[in-house]
């Protein structure tokens, strides 16, 4: 069952429903979470600039001044003194360089974080929103079926007060209906739970009504899936696994330039004097170099690499395994549609079948040919059934969802528009 349509980056276009967009694009705005992943973004972007900061040289200008008392006693010194200072390590071994690197692996690591979040948020606001939609018509449905049962009960009463059925009949019937009202208050409930849940998913407090049209979206034609290896890289959870292994080879590069001697260069300008009215009388100036050699640290610079070492096969299996999971979520889904419309159609066929036997049996009911027992059963099979296929219907859009979650490749947010926008003008 190969799909011939691309799937659009802002996959819940497909469904063709105003509403649903208008929920998502007010979660892609107000959801906190999804802000919390946007700040964690901008953090990882502030953590490049502080380890860059490290490969130009630092400067600072300090004044300091000292009173000492009695004056006789201080001779020779100075007790003022303004400097200009500047430090700088030279990066013989490139421990600088891969620091930098590391973190800008990660801030890109964290950039699809935040995409693979957006994603994350718009697939429970579709799965929330059709679940709300089919909750209504499953209502509605119940609505219809108490009505019907109330009906029965009548035509039973009547038949009761000729002498014609037991008054078995009627209990029978009152708790089919009584069953029926069970449902329903497990369904007003199912109802609210899933208007608060799409509430907070709006960074909005619980109680707000939101209202769904008792109708599910057609079942849009099924997506081109290409090749899996091409779908599967686009997908921002597997670009951010590989960045952060990317990042973590940096680290052990880095662990491993860290054993290796530094070359620290410093300079000191400074004006002294004994008094602020004769700083300006008297310069020195300073020009020194370090060259620190790692002699013995007890093992911890060995350790240091092991432990990066470590840390990056586990992100190199983690990757793996994230590359899998995509492929298997790709794999289920479109098993699972296939399956799923073949038991909507076995479903539909046994409605039909039910709603036939209903109508046979309740007119040889009424002839007087056969018992209500009969009767009663084949009426709640067949309203059983009813609703049976709602939920088959339900979860068939719940399957498309999957597969389009799991084909997402990340579309551009308000945020990251706005941030560029800002950029640009910098």
């Amino acid at each position: 069952m190969p799909g011939e349509t691309e799937v659009p980056d802002q996959w819940w276009l497909a469904f063709q429903d105003p509403e649903l967009n208008l929920l998502i694009d007010s979660a892609l705005q107000s959801n906190l979470p999804l802000k919390i992943a946007w700040y964690q973004f901008r953090e990882a972007g502030a953590l490049v600039d502080i380890t860059a900061s490290a490969k130009v040289p630092d400067v600072f200008l300090q004044l300091q001044s000292g009173i000492s008392r009695p004056e006789p006693d201080f001779v020779g010194g100075e007790n003022t003194q303004l400097s200009l200072r500047a430090s700088y390590e030279a990066d013989l071994w490139g421990r600088i360089r891969y620091g930098v690197h590391a973190e800008e692996y990660r801030f890109k690591a964290s950039y699809y974080d935040y995409k693979t979040a957006a994603v994350t948020l718009t697939g429970e606001i579709t799965l929330a929103w059709l679940r709300l939609k089919a909750t209504n018509i499953q209502l509605q449905l119940l609505d219809e079926q108490l009505e019907t049962n109330n009906q029965v009960l009548a035509l039973i009463r009547n038949r009761f007060a000729s002498g014609q059925v037991r008054g078995v009949d009627i209990l029978r019937q009152q708790q089919l209906i009584e069953s029926t009202r069970q449902q329903q208050i497990a369904l007003e409930l199912q109802r609210e739970l899933l208007q608060n849940q799409l509430s907070v998913l709006l960074g909005k407090p619980p109680g707000v009504v939101l209202e769904a049209a008792a109708a599910l979206p057609d079942l849009p034609p099924l997506p081109y899936t290409g090749v899996p290896l091409q779908l599967v890289n686009r997908r921002p959870d597997v670009q951010s696994s590989f960045y952060r292994l990317q990042s973590a080879d940096r680290e052990v590069a880095a662990a491993i330039s860290n054993k290796y001697p530094r070359l620290n260069l410093s300079l000191n300008a400074a004006l002294r004097s004994n008094n602020l009215i004769g700083l300006f009388e008297s310069q020195a100036i300073s020009l020194g170099t370090s060259l620190l050699a790692p002699l013995f640290y007890g093992g911890r610079l060995d350790a240091q690499v092991d432990q990066a070492e470590a840390i990056r096969q586990q992100l190199l299996n983690d990757y793996g395994q994230t590359v899998l999971m995509a492929f298997q979520e790709i794999e289920n889904a479109l098993i699972q549609e296939t399956k799923q419309r073949q038991r909507i159609e076995v479903i539909a066929e046994q409605v039909e079948l039910a709603e036939k036997t209903f109508g046979q049996l309740r007119i040889e009911y009424l002839n007087g040919s056969i018992a209500y027992l009969d009767v009663l059963v084949t009426l709640n099979q067949q309203q059983q059934l009813r609703r049976d296929l709602i939920d088959a219907e339900l979860d068939l859009l719940e399957i498309r969802v999957a597969l389009y979650r799991s084909l997402a490749g990340g579309f551009e947010t308000e945020r990251e528009g706005l941030l560029e926008e800002n950029t640009g003008e910098e």
